[in-house]
């Protein structure tokens, strides 16, 4: 799987991990990690970087940002087929939100089943506060039906699934400082999306995205954190 990392101009790239989250607390700007989950090459990766400053504990998994992301203003359509108002449906609630593709082999569906595992380990209360949105870099191929099928299999039945047009899923990652590439045919027949692989934390309190997880945090790193981000507090 490789890894491509763009900076912004004056800054160094972003530092794989464990520096990852160092890299980010001492930097203003920092490029976020875009992810081919099906292989690749380094052609065509993504140009699209995020404005992140933070501070960071090299030991922890969680990034807590000190300019928070908004929530983008995105509507698309849930696995059943319906809009989905991402701002007016999770406002006032706990929210992680991970921008992935259903036919990635190894990182989206990992990603999902780490948080899964960390909910059901919740108390009843808290997991029926979690929401956890999943929105597709693949419409082509990933459609409601699709995600339907994906998301209990992959993570949890309560998570939601969102799928829609490419250039407003683009649009909307990259308000969250996320690079998503159009989903690429390679030589031997796959087709690969590259994506930035981070969930981002929406505090119920602000409706802000204020804490960043990359695609190495655990089933027990999630488990450790929930609680907290349930509340709003930081991690």
């Amino acid at each position: 799987m490789n890894q491509h990392h763009r900076a912004v101009a004056g800054t160094r790239p972003a530092r794989r991990r464990g520096t990852a989250l160092a890299a980010a607390a001492l930097a203003a700007t920092a490029a976020l990690t875009l992810t081919a989950c099906g292989g690749g090459d380094d052609k065509g990766a993504g140009s699209s970087v995020a404005e992140v400053s933070g501070t960071a504990d090299s030991a922890k998994a969680a990034t807590v940002l000190d300019r928070p992301f908004a929530k983008p203003d995105l509507v698309l359509t849930d696995t059943k087929g319906k809009p989905y108002d991402l701002k007016a449906m999770t406002k006032g609630k706990p929210t992680l939100i991970y921008f992935g593709y259903t036919h990635c082999p190894d990182v989206c569906p990992l990603t999902m089943s780490n948080i899964a595992i960390a909910k059901k380990k919740l108390p009843q209360a808290d997991q029926d506060k979690l929401q956890v949105v999943f929105v597709t870099t693949d419409p082509e191929r990933d459609t409601s039906a699709e995600l339907a099928k994906w998301l209990p299999a992959a993570g949890d039945p309560s998570f939601t699934g969102l799928t829609g047009e490419f250039a407003a899923i683009q649009a909307g990652a990259r308000q969250l400082g996320i690079g998503i590439d159009p989903p690429k045919k390679e030589k031997n027949g796959s087709v690969v999306s590259m994506h930035g692989a981070q969930v981002i934390a929406f505090s119920p309190k602000t409706d802000q995205g204020y804490v960043l997880y990359g695609e190495d945090t655990t089933a027990d790193q999630y488990l450790a954190d929930l609680p907290k981000l349930i509340k709003g507090e930081n991690p």
